[in-house]
């Protein structure tokens, strides 16, 4: 069993959450974006490829071992070749480099170029518009799930707007924004792949002694549910119209004996897989 959870965004978690004018976000600070137009979200969507993605990622509180690192559980809408992608994500990260903290928090990123010099977290650059005032990005993501106990999930939608062409992002029922198709080319059109998983930034990462920040939960993938962090329920929408499980998925890893991920399935062979992934970076398989 897992639950949906709620954000709390209450005074008494130490939040200061700055209130401004819907057009005077960081994101109409793109020339791209002058004069642009607040859009209304809709669940009618089509078109060619991967126009949408969706997913319940099980919320944790991973160890980061020292700054800047950080760790992330997401699903990612990508086009373009491999060093030189763009992409719009969305999920929960620990990363105290960027919120002072070691909390759990929601988050929505992207780049135009694989990360070299395009990109941010939240509203910290020109980018993500935001149309609601439920949701905070980067708001802490309370309650998490932890072993033998109740399994909590983020729910995440992401899809585009074939009219404007927009990435909206929408959290359990609510359209938290969008990025706009301005700022996109390959994802002006659709996305060629999505992925569903974690990720873990260090410089000591493929070196020796390899860092202690852990993903997912810090458990490896095979120790399963209750203990390894999974996503639940991957969908993806394409010609169909319709949301649905993708009819071929593959397992990546590029770091096996220090993170693992394994796609589970549990019963006949009728039943959903369900993702998980994770482990806790340095250990006496990862030195």
């Amino acid at each position: 069993m897992y639950c949906h959870l709620v954000l709390f965004l209450q005074s008494e978690d130490g939040d200061i959450i700055a209130c401004v004018d819907i057009y005077k976000q960081p994101a109409f600070d793109h020339p791209a974006l002058k004069n642009h137009t607040i859009q209304t979200a809709i669940l009618l969507t089509y078109g060619y490829n991967y126009v949408g993605a969706s997913g319940e990622i099980n919320v944790w509180n991973p160890h980061v071992e020292r700054l800047p690192e950080f760790t992330t559980a997401q699903i990612w809408l990508k086009s373009g070749a491999v060093n030189n992608f763009e992409s719009v994500e969305a999920g929960w990260t620990v990363h105290p480099a960027e919120y002072s903290d070691a909390r759990t928090r929601f988050f929505v990123y992207w780049t135009v170029d694989g990360y070299k010099k395009t990109g941010c977290f939240d509203l910290t650059c020109y980018g993500f518009v935001q149309t609601s005032t439920e949701i905070a990005l980067g708001g802490a993501v309370e309650p998490g799930s932890s072993s033998f106990q109740q399994q909590y999930v983020l729910p995440i939608n992401i899809f585009m707007d074939p009219t404007t062409t927009n990435w909206w992002l929408v959290f359990h029922n609510i359209a938290v924004g969008y990025w706009p198709g301005s700022l996109f080319s390959l994802l002006k059109h659709s996305a060629t792949s999505v992925e569903w998983g974690g990720q873990v930034y260090s410089v000591n990462v493929r070196k020796t002694p390899h860092t202690k920040t852990a993903m997912g939960s810090g458990y490896d993938a095979e120790e399963l549910y209750g203990f390894a962090c999974f996503i639940g329920q991957p969908r993806i929408l394409d010609y169909s119209k319709s949301y649905k499980y993708p009819t071929f998925v593959a397992v990546w890893k590029d770091e096996y004996n220090c993170y693992s991920a394994v796609n589970y399935k549990a019963g006949n062979a009728n039943d959903e897989a369900t993702f998980f992934f994770g482990g806790p970076g340095q250990s006496y398989r990862c030195p």
